[in-house]
Parts: structure tokens; sequence; C-alpha cells
């Protein structure tokens, strides 16, 4: 079948098999499928959907697309977990979730991407780390992997190349909010980097990509589904965002923050789903005969320092300084700084997280285009929550910036994200705290259902 004919079939909602879908991304792999023919595909697929069995398929060909890491061969112990969130604000939650695991037993291969936009990534925040190494090649993953038990690393060009083409093209032609095509790409990440058991964090609210519960339910669910379809064991937990996680958002301020966390401090909610996510992934891989056994476990090597000097060796074997960590003072921040004040009084009854994730950019902490060059010091440490009673004057945020244009720009943003009323927030109106588990999704009973995913 031509490219044409697709993707006018799927304009009719039409249902292609295994070996058209292989044709049409190799033919764009080779340049045989123009660019704009597969966009247009992908804004079909963005309006029409794809079966569950499509997304299988595109799955395990984006899978095939470039080399795969067998963990097991290479030496590695089992079980192999792997984590994955769908972004947030404030979102420092690798940081610990991984040490976590490593410490339980886990060899954990996590290979993540950059920010774009106003939700933070994982390897940013590992990047301002001094000395710190994200850029891997395969034979260096499975080497410090092999040494340590684990490995945090950036996305490598020949793992699933295929989806870094039609992500690409996704992001330019509006089309990145397709659950199908989130779904095929989050998985085929994990499949190709040998994770046996898989943890997933799916964020719904103002600060995740998908604004709407029922749309994270619809994620969370697939996402298990191919999971378990191609032999691996996935749980899913369904978390809110409508307010920033924890109290900084930034990258080397967040790093601090994850630190406070492995210390044993740190704010709730970041100990609070740090480990929940480390007790599913636990009990899900066996570790553990329960997640209620689990959670005691996690509860354990958190307090114990376990896993903070799993992080720390884990700093060290990819060429950061482990005592920028162990200092009190953690990662040095941007020089220039400024409060935010309130400028009337009232109850705080939100502290968007949208909001918050733009002030991080204006500040230089995030991208607004791919490529751009972060400033790792730049970022935002939140001294208010929602729910509390504020007084004009009263400092709510400090923001950490290079340039006083930069800095202005920041707290333009930022002003605008804490919400005050006059009158007390009624009774269940509230957002719910970020971090909040609403629901958790394991692998379905029976098999896989046929239905269509809606887009």
């Amino acid at each position: 079948m031509r490219p044409l004919d697709m993707i006018e079939a799927k304009k009719q909602g039409q249902e292609h098999d295994c070996a058209q879908i292989a044709a049409l991304v190799a033919g764009l792999m080779t340049g045989e499928v123009p660019d704009y023919q597969m966009a247009a595909w992908l804004m079909a697929v963005r309006w029409r959907g794809l079966s569950r069995r499509e997304a299988a398929d595109l799955t395990d060909v984006l899978v095939k697309s470039g080399r795969t890491i067998d963990l097991l061969r290479a030496g590695l112990e089992p079980p192999f977990v792997d984590k994955h969130s769908t972004g947030g604000v404030g979102d420092k939650l690798s940081l610990v979730v991984v040490p976590l695991l490593m410490a339980a037993g886990a060899t954990v291969v996590k290979l993540s991407g950059a920010g774009l936009g106003h939700t933070g990534g994982t390897v940013d925040k590992l990047a301002s780390i001094p000395g710190f190494r994200v850029d891997l090649g395969i034979d260096e993953i499975v080497q410090i992997a092999r040494a340590t038990g684990g490995c945090l690393a950036s996305q490598t060009a020949d793992l699933v190349p295929a989806d870094g083409l039609i992500y690409a093209l996704r992001d330019a032609t509006a089309t990145v909010d397709s659950l199908p095509l989130i779904a095929a790409s989050i998985m085929s990440k994990k499949l190709a980097a040998g994770a046996g058991t898989i943890v997933l964090d799916v964020k719904v609210g103002k600060g995740a990509l998908l604004p709407r519960v029922e749309q994270g339910k619809e994620l969370a669910a697939l996402l298990v589904e191919l999971a378990a379809g191609a032999g691996r064991q996935a749980v899913a937990l369904l978390t809110a965002m409508d307010e920033p996680l924890g109290r900084t958002v930034g990258n080397a301020i967040e790093v601090n923050e994850a630190l406070e966390v492995l210390r044993g401090g740190g704010p709730e909610d970041v100990r609070r789903l740090s480990l929940a996510l480390a007790a599913e992934a636990m009990a899900a891989a066996v570790l553990v005969p329960s997640s209620g056994r689990a959670l005691e476990v996690a509860r354990r090597l958190l307090s114990s320092g376990q896993a903070l000097e799993r992080l720390l060796r884990l700093v060290k074997a990819q060429g950061g300084e482990p005592a920028t960590l162990e200092r009190g003072e953690g990662l040095r921040l941007a020089a220039q700084s400024a409060e935010v004040a309130a400028e009337a009084d009232g109850d705080l009854v939100a502290v968007d997280a949208r909001l918050v994730g733009q002030a991080a950019v204006a500040l230089g902490a995030g991208r607004s285009r791919k490529g751009q060059t972060l400033d790792s010091g730049a970022g935002i440490r939140l001294l208010v929550q929602s729910g509390q009673r504020i007084e004009r004057g009263q400092p709510l945020a400090v923001v950490y910036a290079t340039g006083e244009a930069r800095l202005a720009a920041g707290i333009e943003l930022l002003r605008k994200a804490f919400v005050l009323s006059d009158d007390p927030s009624p009774a269940g109106q509230a957002a719910k705290p970020s971090g909040t588990v609403l629901q958790v999704i394991r692998a379905p009973q029976g098999p896989p259902k046929r239905d269509e995913v809606r887009p």
C-alpha cells in the first residue's frame, strides 16, 4: 500500500496491518516516504486513532528500527526495572526512585529526554551536576550498570531512531497529544532499553501533558497493555499535577531538593510519591512479595541512607563529583535572585503548575525551543502552599537567574501563578495536591481488548 493510500485509509478509520506500518516507518527512515506524507498520516492518526493491535505493531516496528540492549546477555543481574514519567513541573522523582530501586536489588537502566516547554527533563537536572556525563554509548551504559547496578543517561541515537524522526514531525505538526502515538513512543524506548518491569507515573492536570483524568486513565491502560503484550510487567500510577511537585522548579535546585529527600527530609509530596512508585516497581518485579511490604522496604532504604549512597556511587561512575552533592548547600544556584511578594491579602487557593513552569523557562531553566542552552542555576523556590492565608507583602517565592531581563520576565509570569481569593476555598473545590495517587493501573486479565484507542 502506498503512503497516500495509507493516509486515505486512516482518514476513513480503517486499520493497517503490521507490514504496512513497517513499510511506512522504513520508508521514512530511508527518505522514500517524504516527511510531508508521514506528517499527513500522523494527523490522520491524531483524529482517527489506532486500534490496540495497531499501537502494538507500531511499538514493535519502532523498537526494531535500531539497536536494542539485552541486559541479561550483557551479564547484568535481573530484575531489570525502569521508571517513566509523562512529565510535570518540579518532577525530580527519578533522582530518588532510581537509587531506591538500585538499593533494593534491581538493575535500573533509565534513558531520559531533555525538557521542552513548561515541563522539565531528568537529563537537564543530571547535567547540572559538575562533570556528570549524560551522553553515553550503549557499551558505556552497560559497563556503568554492571559496575553500579544502574545508569541514568540521555536517549542514544541508535536506540529507536525512527521514534526520533516521528517525534520531530509530531512536534512540528501539533500531533504530540495523540494517545496511541504517545504510548508507542514511550513503550518502544522502554522495551529497546531492556526493561523487564516498568513503573509509569502518568500525570494529569494543569501542569501535565494530559489535562483530563480520563485521558490519563486511557494512556495508562494502553501503556500497561503494550508492556504485557511484549511480555513485560508494568504498573501505572495516575497522579495529580495541577500544582508543582515539591518546593523547587529548575535543574540544580531540584537536584538539591532530591538530595534532601534522600537524606530523609524534603517535601512530603516528593517523598510520598517516590516511595509509592518505588514500592509498586519492587512488587511488580517480585523483589518483595507485596506492594504493602515493598513500601516498608522502600522507607527503610530511604531512611538508612542506602539510596543516597547508590546515587553518589552512580554520579561518580558517570564522571560527576559526589563532593558537590555531599556539601550542605548542594549545587550552586544563579547569582542573581529576587523575592516575589504578594500584592494583596487572601487565601491561596491554587499555584498554577503550568504558569510556574513557564516562569522557569523565562528564567532560563527550561527551553522554548529544542537545542536551547539552559542556565542550570536558574530556578524557583516556592515559599507557600495552597490553603495558606496570605498577607500583602508576604514572600511567595524566590527566583534565581542570570541577568536582570530574565529575572524580570520570570517574576512577571510567576506572579500570575498564585491564585488568591477573598474567601476560603470551598470544601472539595481545591485541586488535589500534586503527587496524589488517583489510581493504580495494573496489567489487564485475559486477552487484550480490540476496541479503538481514542485520539
